[in-house]
């Protein structure tokens, strides 16, 4: 099982505690939404899934009104649409997705992270902010005995998963459709499943299903 490349450090867990104080203008962002919506989850949010899963799902950061809200990944916002019926037509996930933690949808086989844990201003995290992430995105992989594929789901997730898995960016060109072997790892490349990827026609429904059709015949046809 490939594994990241440097030791993950003591202090870093494969989930980051809800109110963790690493990057301060996160922190800052959290804080801000807390005092606006302090009913919404306002923290960094946990990975959902399977601690066996052979698949992990990795996007970008938590939305402000969707993850950040509702303490799910992409769970109350249009990305969430469009990634857990896709899930849920592939056999990754079981029940109906509502938009709600509390609908009852499970996933199978699959686990779905961000490759940053708190949502960040304007959904772009600073350089600096992703590699103080990467520690847990690193105990995260580390943490998942079973795995063998990840969907990275935009450059952001492609290219933290490259740097935690000490892998060369120049010779694992981001492209959608994409798939890149990392050691006994399979790297799935998608755009985003972001609305404005697909308001702009640049993602489609059909070309999300690809990828995921793609990764459900890779995991079918393993021993």
């Amino acid at each position: 099982m490939a594994r990241p490349s440097s030791p993950t450090l003591p202090d870093y867990a494969p989930e980051a505690p809800r109110d963790c104080p690493r990057c301060p203008r996160l922190v800052a962002f959290r804080n801000e939404a807390a005092q606006a919506q302090p009913s919404w989850f306002n923290g960094a949010v946990p990975s959902f899934g399977n601690a066996d899963a052979r698949l992990l799902v990795v996007g970008l950061a938590p939305g402000l009104r969707g993850a950040n809200r509702t303490g799910r990944p992409f769970t109350g916002d249009y990305a969430g649409d469009l990634l857990y019926s896709t899930l849920l037509a592939f056999g990754f996930a079981r029940g109906t997705y509502r938009a709600d933690p509390n609908d009852g949808l499970r996933l199978v086989d699959c686990m779905i992270t961000n490759a940053v844990r708190c949502v960040p201003p304007g959904n772009k995290p600073l350089p600096e902010e992703i590699h103080t992430c990467r520690g847990y995105f690193s105990a995260r992989l580390a943490a998942l005995p079973k795995l063998k594929a990840l969907v990275v789901l935009g450059r952001v997730a492609h290219d933290q998963t490259l740097s935690t898995l000490g892998l060369r960016k120049s010779q694992f060109a981001f492209r959608h459709g994409a798939r890149h072997q990392a050691g006994t790892l399979t790297i799935f490349d998608s755009l985003h499943c972001s609305r404005l990827n697909t308001n702009t026609g640049r993602l489609t429904t059909e070309m999300f299903h690809a990828v995921f059709r793609d990764v459900r015949h890779f995991l079918d046809e393993l021993p």
